[in-house]
């Protein structure tokens, strides 16, 4: 019998099939890998911008969830990062005010599952720095604060991989889980397409091996 494998830290409880983790990443997600192969060759492809001027701030985030596409369920008084706590996780209650969420979740990119919402970040899938260089330094504040609120953009994960990940496009960081790989690349299209941005050629040929595992 194989040892039981420690836990990263104290809220990570286990891990689930990799296969059960990836398809975290359908939340929020209307479109399908097949709308995702039919949009990739569509987008314009051409160098990253320039990162001057850049700065998260631009992009106001963790705002009103219902002004921004959410349910107002289970209640109105939730900023769009525990809008997305609450749908991705399991058996979630909240305070009146949507805080001191509770339950448990499960990382789309690593596996693991955790019962600490402070271990879960929302991930900005197509992150924001990416979006400034590939369209976004040219939108207004009310598109940026759309895009960063955007159930379709936004993703429950592990901290420190949302951390490694960074600004990356795919062809600099993939989900350690590679079950995911093709409901990442589909979801990072399908936002891409949804907002006009570009893609630089590297970014697609990895979107394209990605989507080859659909």
């Amino acid at each position: 019998m194989a040892a039981a494998t420690t836990p990263a830290d104290a809220s990570e409880v286990g891990h689930v099939s990799g296969t059960v983790a990836a398809a975290q990443l359908k939340l929020g997600m209307s479109g399908t890998s097949a709308d995702a192969k039919a949009d990739l060759p569509t987008l314009t492809v051409k160098a990253k911008g320039s990162m001057d001027g850049y700065s998260r701030d631009l992009f106001p985030h963790w705002r009103d969830a219902s002004t921004w596409g959410w349910p107002v369920e289970p209640n109105n008084a939730c900023n769009a990062r525990n809008a997305a706590l609450y749908r991705d996780g399991e058996n979630v209650t909240m305070s009146s005010t949507c805080t001191s969420l509770q339950g448990t979740w499960v990382d789309p990119y690593g596996a693991g599952k955790y019962d600490e919402a402070s271990d879960i970040d929302i991930d900005h899938v197509v992150p924001l720095g990416d979006a400034y260089a590939t369209g976004a330094a040219a939108w207004d504040t009310t598109k940026r604060t759309q895009y960063a609120n955007d159930p379709l953009v936004l993703v429950s994960s592990d901290d420190s991989l949302n951390q490694s990940k960074g600004d990356d496009d795919p062809s600099e960081w993939k989900p350690p889980n590679s079950a995911s790989f093709c409901l990442y690349a589909t979801r990072w299209v399908l936002i891409k397409d949804k907002y006009g941005l570009w893609v630089t050629s590297s970014e697609k040929s990895a979107l394209n091996s990605m989507l080859a595992t659909c």
